[in-house]
């Protein structure tokens, strides 16, 4: 039982002895220093009579309501620098910069550090932006603005070096001083930067416009080699383009020169037509016209006593006919080979050779229609002279007759001439009624009477001279009547 209680005890003690170790035992971060007070130490490089201990990185024992243990950062700290500097050449300028610092390592630093800062750790930023907003405006009015500008490292370097005595007495190291920007209210900095800026500009311009009319050289040479290269490829085209149109035109071609081949043998065929046609119908004149012509002159004269007027009438009337047979036939000839020729010279125009062979054909065309007007003037000129012979026998054996058939043709052309001369007079006045109606168409009858025994002694007078040695032939109505010896065929009769 004894032993229980000693061991209880031991243990107890134990207990007592390793929570009082815990309570007296401390312990410094790497960050931080313990500042202990209350007891008199020795620290190396600081004077004697401190009356504190300094404790970094290791741990020490603190003797609890004796001493008194507190802790000092050694974190790194910023402050931003805003300060209204003027310069050397009385500039007003804004500096903005920033101030990174810290306690120093050593146990002067820390001592020092403890002294001004240990319970107004919070203030140690604004204490070293007052150090340095001071020192700064000093520095700043004895320098000119472009010194500040070309220049911020030497700024920099005489702010810290100003700076430096100030904060080791408070401790501090400064680890980095930046000058961010100074700015310049009265806008002297971008005066002074406008003439290098207006030459940068110079500058920038004229390499702009160097390299613009470099790139419009090299555009209007790419354009003048695309230009040539399409003029090329146009004329190498145009060569295809032409070889195939030949060849088109040489194929379109031959449709038309076998049509104008077989053309011109079908224009020759009937051109060989035509000649045979013209002296068939030569023929057929001959036998339709001169032939019933010389019979009928021949039976007219044999039975001129008898059927004196009607033979007159017959021979006009045959006359006529023929006449008019031979125009209508001459006119149809003509127009039909006018119109041969006209088509031959349509459907020759397509090429050179149907050219030659349609005017080959046209002139074998030409010669037909020739030879048939021909023929036509021939077989009228016939009809007529026998007309003009038979009139002329007529004439000559009853004058009378042909006087009167005369005037009972040109009749109505008397009359109309006559009644001519009333046709201006606006009223007659009749004094003896229907007697002098009647006295006046006596009178007209009267005149065609007398017009009718003019005629008769004019034939008479035109006949005695006809008898007459070296007379000439009697004339009716202005035409010739020549006395021609007709020769008859005694086959024929």
């Amino acid at each position: 039982m004894i032993v229980g209680v000693v061991a209880g005890v031991a243990v107890a003690a134990v207990l007592v002895l390793i929570g009082l170790f815990k309570m007296m035992w401390r312990v410094a971060e790497p960050n931080e220093a313990l500042i202990i007070s209350g007891s008199r130490h020795r620290t190396e490089g600081v004077g004697e009579g401190m009356g504190f201990r300094i404790v970094t990185g290791r741990g020490t024992l603190v003797l609890p309501g004796v001493q008194a243990v507190r802790k000092l950062s050694l974190d790194l700290n910023e402050t931003e620098l805003h300060v209204d500097c003027v310069t050397q050449q009385g500039i007003p300028l804004k500096v903005r910069g920033v101030v990174i610092f810290k306690v120093g390592d050593d146990y002067v630093s820390v001592a020092n550090a403890a002294r001004r800062f240990l319970d107004q750790q919070k203030l140690m930023s604004e204490r070293v932006h007052n150090v340095f907003a001071g020192h700064l405006r000093s520095i700043v009015g004895g320098l000119t603005v472009e010194d500040m500008i070309r220049d911020r490292e030497k700024l920099t370097g005489q702010t810290r070096a100003a700076c430096g005595t100030e904060m080791e007495k408070l401790g501090l190291i400064v680890d980095s001083l930046q000058i961010h920007e100074i700015e310049d209210p009265t806008g002297y900095i971008q005066n002074l930067a406008m003439p290098h800026a207006a030459a940068v500009q110079r500058d920038a311009r004229i390499a702009q416009a160097e390299a613009n009319r470099l790139a419009t050289e090299a555009e209007q040479q790419s354009y003048a080699r695309m230009a040539e290269a399409t003029r090329d490829s146009e004329i190498l085209q145009a060569g295809y383009q032409a070889e195939r149109d030949k060849a088109a035109a040489k194929a379109r071609q031959a449709g038309p020169l076998a049509d104008a081949a077989a053309r011109q043998e079908v224009v020759v065929q009937e051109t060989r037509v035509a000649e045979l046609e013209a002296n068939r119908r030569e023929q057929q004149l001959q036998a339709d016209v001169r032939k019933p012509a010389d019979a009928k002159a021949y039976e007219k004269r044999t039975l001129a006593e008898a059927e004196r007027d009607a033979r007159i009438s017959a021979a006009q009337a045959k006359a006529k006919e023929t006449e008019l047979a031979a125009a209508a036939e001459a006119t149809r000839v003509k127009t039909a080979a006018g119109a041969e020729a006209e088509a031959t010279k349509s459907r020759g125009a397509a090429t050179a050779s149907a050219t030659r062979a349609t005017g080959e054909a046209e002139a074998a065309a030409a010669q037909a229609k020739g030879l048939a007007e021909a023929e036509a003037a021939r077989a009228k000129g016939l009809a007529e002279a026998e007309a003009i012979k038979a009139r002329a026998a007529a004439l000559a054996e009853n004058q009378e007759a042909v006087v009167a058939q005369q005037l009972a043709e040109k009749w109505p052309e008397i009359v109309r001439a006559g009644a001519d001369a009333f046709g201006n007079v606006d009223n007659m006045v009749l004094l003896n009624g229907a007697d002098g109606m009647g006295e006046l168409f006596a009178k007209a009858l009267t005149m065609g009477g007398t017009g009718l025994g003019l005629a008769r002694q004019l034939l008479s007078a035109m006949d005695h001279k006809t008898q007459e040695p070296g007379a000439g032939s009697p004339s009716v109505n202005g035409v010739s009547a020549t006395r021609i010896p007709v020769e008859t065929d005694k086959g024929d009769n």
